[in-house]
């Protein structure tokens, strides 16, 4: 995928950055030497801190946080709905309460268009209601009638954004968002009225919110054979190394998730032989490293029992090993993943790792 930040190979993993920073101490200059392609931050968090005008003042986004690869971030409207205990949905849009200090807010369509031209992200997504699962079918109903409605203001406000002076990237992308819980047809008719809209891409939202694995995957088989062939599909908010291979073998180009690094805070590792619980008392004084068969910063320089010990004695550097290794296998996997399909044997690659890799490592 070209974009006005370079181009962007895929199938893959946007490293979520919510604030405009990784968790667990990683800067931008890391994000490069881990092979990250694509930064998500989030539209909520960065307007209500330090404020969409602040950063526009600095240069927009990339220039605040030295990142000149694409960027993604996310419309807000998940955090709207998943944060905010009180919340008025209205045809213009949603007033809520700050999670930060209880200030009232209001954003629609326009709103959420304008703070993300005001952050210039390579790519911004367009304000949606992330509907929870399960959910009454009428609700879900008149919801992505709503969504479609907000989809074409979204596109009409970016296009008069990107046709203004100053503007920090006149050059910015839309991606519409798949909504419809798991009712195949409600998935498929807005799916169907979205890509009418010749979008830039389009996602697959609402998933990864709880429920099982296989209503996942099915949701994504039914709506992908109405998805445009020549744009790219992101699936929000997935996942763990499993379900990647899984949406990949049904036709997924994008995926975010805060998994690794949440996972890496806490010890929880991913390798290519499976899963690691690095807090393990087996690994007190186990001198190799995390991986064999990796090559991030962490495995080359540090054994487990040191990680470990990092961890146990609350120093910070424990933490942003693990982080970095984490990424640094997500960023990996993809890059093994693209290779496997220009090389045409994507199949056996698929059948080899996606029960292994989510299996606990034994040794």
């Amino acid at each position: 995928m070209e974009t006005v930040h370079g181009t962007i190979e895929t199938p893959v993993f946007m490293n979520v950055g919510t604030s405009a920073a990784i968790r667990g101490g990683v800067s931008a200059e890391d994000l490069k030497e881990l092979g990250c392609q694509v930064e998500l931050s989030n539209t909520y968090h960065l307007h209500i801190r330090p404020g969409d005008g602040i950063i526009k003042g600095l240069g927009g986004l990339h220039k605040f946080m030295n990142w000149d690869r694409p960027i993604l971030t996310d419309s807000g409207g998940f955090q709207v709905f998943s944060l905010a205990k009180l919340r008025k949905i209205k045809e213009e849009g949603v007033t809520f309460a700050s999670h930060i200090d209880g200030k009232r807010i209001f954003m629609g369509p326009e709103e959420s268009m304008q703070i993300q031209s005001n952050l210039g992200s390579t790519i911004a997504m367009a304000f949606d209601e992330c509907i929870e699962n399960p959910a009454e079918y009428r609700y879900v109903k008149n919801s992505i009638e709503r969504t479609t409605r907000w989809l074409h203001r979204c596109k009409a406000e970016m296009a008069r954004l990107n046709s203004l002076p100053g503007t920090v990237n006149p050059h910015q992308m839309l991606f519409g968002i798949n909504q419809g819980s798991t009712y195949d047809d409600l998935r498929i008719a807005h799916m169907e009225q979205i890509a009418e809209l010749d979008l830039d891409g389009y996602a697959i939202g609402g998933l990864a919110v709880g429920e099982a694995a296989e209503d996942m995957y099915h949701v994504i088989e039914t709506v992908e054979p109405y998805m445009p062939a020549n744009k790219p599909r992101y699936l929000m908010g997935v996942g763990t190394p499993q379900n990647i291979l899984e949406a990949v073998h049904r036709g997924v180009d994008f995926f975010d998730c805060v998994m690794p690094s949440r996972n890496a805070r806490h010890g929880n590792l991913f390798t290519w032989e499976g899963k690691l619980t690095i807090l393990n008392n087996r690994f007190l004084s186990d001198n190799r490293p995390i991986s064999k068969s990796c090559g991030c910063p962490a495995c080359k320089n540090h054994s487990r029992a040191y990680i470990r010990h990092l961890l146990k004695a609350d120093e910070m550097l424990g933490m942003r090993l693990c982080v970095m290794h984490n990424l640094y296998f997500y960023n990996d996997l993809m890059q093994k993943i693209r290779d496997a399909l220009d090389g045409d044997y994507f199949e056996s690659f698929y059948q080899k790792y996606v029960n292994k890799l989510a299996e606990r490592v034994d040794d």
